[in-house]
């Protein structure tokens, strides 16, 4: 370590995911478009596959960060409040109501008034990006709950916990065999007036919360050797889980043009708790923590992006919309990882000078 506040497998790992999601929103406009779904050709569609599914590991790998940094909490709840919501909440704020009042550029007064109002309620549509920070705050909101449980849990009674969280995984599945069936996706106590199923309370991101101390606190140093025999086996058959729903699912007539809800079929494997998702975060993870360089390149680069991505991931839309058409001559993988890169680059610049500004930059920025 450079710095005993740091831990740097976890830097190294936050730049990277923060560069995962850009690139998952740089492939997006490939098969999202008009308001619905949209692939323009069949190499288009074996792109998306190829290299979105991979990328899905990001937020689970975002969500674990902050849990083995933060889990069990090391002060008290008011103090853990206002130190996490004063970083991530404040700039949240000011970041939505940019987004509502420019983005798309060149909007107009009212479409920016309906927005505003909208944001009273949800985030809008040209700022889903933002869906992460609404989970973020949730699960700051349940750390102080869940973090005296940790404390005095045994080591089996999280792995029953994790077991149960891992079966939820499958939910995602579950429900398509449930619709085949009985023709409702509906499951174990869910109705029209209940959307709390009996594994509610049991799914969801928290499971990454516990994932990531369960690491912390009882999976110690792994050689390169075991690393790789369970990190291998673990991203091979995640991504395959990944990649063949999404593939299957897609039409076989180009140009594909269809309702949204064709492309939130295609991403069932993509949901950020499902079955090939988490595999291939743990995977994911297994490999960052055998990262230990610290030198210079860490310090001036790493560790500063570091410091620097919850602005990124604010901002990057704006950004990523300006490149975009930048790249429209490049064939479509090109396109994606050049779209992604200019705006990893060109986002980074950005939060890191709003970082610098006096007093109001870590509103600004995080």
């Amino acid at each position: 370590m450079n710095d005993n506040s740091r831990v740097v497998f976890l830097d190294w790992m936050r730049c990277i995911a923060c560069l995962m999601v850009l690139l998952v929103h740089s492939v997006e406009p490939f098969y999202l478009g008009d308001g619905g779904t949209l692939i323009q050709t069949r190499s288009d569609a074996v792109w998306c596959t190829v290299v979105d599914s991979p990328l899905r590991a990001c937020i689970g790998l975002l969500v674990m960060a902050s849990s083995y940094l933060l889990v069990p909490l090391k002060y008290d709840a008011r103090t853990f409040f206002k130190k996490r919501f004063v970083r991530v909440l404040i700039p949240f704020v000011i970041w939505s109501v940019l987004y509502a009042l420019f983005m798309p550029f060149g909007k107009d007064a009212s479409s920016a008034v309906e927005a505003l109002k909208h944001l009273v309620f949800n985030l809008n549509g040209d700022s889903g990006h933002l869906w992460f920070v609404y989970m973020l705050l949730g699960v700051y909101l349940v750390m102080p709950i869940v973090s005296p449980w940790l404390e005095r849990a045994t080591k089996r009674e999280e792995e029953v916990f994790l077991t149960l969280w891992l079966f939820t995984s499958l939910v995602p599945f579950l429900r398509q065999a449930a619709a085949l069936v009985t023709g409702s996706t509906e499951l174990w106590g869910e109705a029209n007036w209940n959307e709390f199923g009996m594994l509610y309370n049991v799914s969801g991101f928290m499971g990454y919360v516990l994932l990531g101390h369960y690491f912390k606190k009882y999976v110690g140093p792994l050689s390169w050797g075991r690393t790789l025999a369970v990190a291998l086996p673990l991203w091979v058959v995640g991504y395959a889980i990944t990649a063949a729903w999404f593939w299957s699912r897609i039409p076989t007539a180009y140009p594909v043009r269809d309702a949204i809800e064709l492309a939130v079929d295609m991403e069932q494997s993509w949901r950020f708790c499902s079955t090939g998702v988490v595999m291939q975060t743990i995977a994911y993870f297994l490999l960052f923590r055998k990262i230990t360089s610290d030198g210079a390149f860490y310090r001036r680069v790493v560790l500063p992006i570091s410091k620097a991505s919850y602005g990124m991931y604010l901002l990057h839309i704006f950004v990523l919309v300006m490149v975009f058409p930048w790249f429209n001559a490049l064939p479509t993988p090109l396109h994606m990882l050049a779209c992604a890169a200019t705006t990893y680059v060109i986002s980074a610049v950005i939060a890191l000078l709003l970082q610098r500004i006096p007093y109001i930059g870590k509103y600004l920025a995080g």
